[in-house]
């Protein structure tokens, strides 16, 4: 990893951010009260968000090692990474291939000092904050062109971030833009994209949400399964296609997370009472 960017890490703490509430549903411990206080309101509305982001974290394993594995992918960039937990990408890439790279991408500026942190000594790996809501930011960077070969295939990993991009964005040019730009016009046949995003099959609660995410601070768009669909065309999914990731490719005897905090235990198992909501998505091919 490049030693010679210097990390200027401002923290909000006025708000909560997506990742460090992330990390607290997962059992990590870099977050802070108003992220717990914000996601115990929510998870009152909607209990089903802590089986949906474990879930999510689960999802990762299995589509990264398909990819690494059958696939025969050495080369990722991980879009709206969040914080470092447990069997992250490289983690679980490089059991299958030592030789695998990895591109972390975040907006929030605390990722890359626990990134930075977690790859001190991993070359082959690099965590940069950047904007992927511009992918021309993203190309650019030096840790990119470092470590990336787009005359091969690549792998990007969009794993429950895209409900984060409204479709009225203002900063770049939309989710479409975001999510299909390096595939479309950069990465060559053979590449593949990994989505999970979180939906919602009430369009009331689909507003409700995103009312509750902008009296935070946070833009939340959840979408249908098809209007994710809509966004994925023209790509080849993976069997067993687009689905509930928790019916992605289920394995019992993957590796397990972090325990579920104490205070988030009356919550699990309730993504199977209320079925209206939960994480979309798999692993597509470009053709």
């Amino acid at each position: 990893m490049t030693a010679d960017e210097r990390v200027d890490v401002e923290i909000p703490l006025d708000r909560p951010t997506p990742a460090r509430a992330y990390d607290w549903l997962l059992g990590g411990k870099e977050n802070y009260a108003v992220d717990r206080e914000f996601m115990t309101e929510n998870l009152k509305r909607f209990p089903q968000v802590l089986d949906s982001a474990r879930q999510n974290r689960l999802f990762l394993y299995r589509a990264v090692r398909y990819l690494v594995r059958d696939a025969g992918i050495d080369q990722f960039i991980d879009l709206g990474c969040g914080l470092p937990t447990n069997n992250n990408v490289h983690q679980v890439a490089q059991q299958f291939n030592p030789n695998v790279k990895v591109v972390y991408v975040d907006i929030d500026p605390i990722v890359l000092a626990h990134g930075r942190a977690l790859l001190a000594e991993d070359d082959s790996t690099a965590v940069i904050t950047a904007d992927f809501r511009d992918p021309s930011v993203v190309l650019e960077h030096p840790d990119t062109k470092r470590l990336i070969d787009f005359s091969r295939p690549v792998a990007m990993l969009f794993l429950s971030v895209v409900h984060f991009l409204g479709d009225d964005d203002e900063v770049g040019k939309g989710p479409r833009h975001a999510l299909r730009y390096i595939i479309d016009e950069v990465a060559p046949s053979g590449s593949y994209l990994t989505l999970s995003h979180l939906v919602v099959t009430d369009p009331v609660k689909r507003q409700m949400i995103r009312e509750i995410g902008s009296k935070a601070g946070m833009n939340v768009q959840v979408r249908s399964p098809e209007e994710v669909d809509a966004l994925l065309d023209g790509l080849e999914p993976v069997e067993p296609g687009l689905v509930n990731i928790d019916d992605w490719r289920p394995d019992p005897d993957q590796p397990p997370l972090n325990p579920v905090p104490p205070e988030l235990r009356i919550y699990e198992g309730m993504s199977a009472k209320n079925p209206e909501m939960f994480e979309y998505g798999g692993v597509l091919r470009k053709p």
